[in-house]
């Protein structure tokens, strides 16, 4: 990995992945007005509770997913 492939930043753990897949995917739909309704529901799934759950259950599950795939690693699915 080139240098400019991180930023100067160690890896991230798998929750703060999400974080930042979370903040970029709300970003982009703020910019663009909050135009797209399907950024929106999915958003609303992906918002993490007071207790670090996320809203829908499914949406960590199938993030976990999404990791154990790229990387070939990471916890047992829920």
């Amino acid at each position: 990995m080139a240098a400019s492939d991180t930023l100067g930043v160690q890896e991230l753990s798998i929750r703060e992945a999400y974080d930042c897949m979370f903040h970029f995917l709300n970003s982009y739909w703020e910019r663009g007005g909050r135009s797209d309704d399907q950024i929106a529901i999915l958003l609303g799934g992906m918002a993490l509770l007071a207790d670090r759950a996320s809203a829908d259950p499914a949406m960590m599950s199938d993030w976990l997913d999404s990791v154990r795939a790229v990387t070939g690693k990471g916890p047992a699915p829920l």
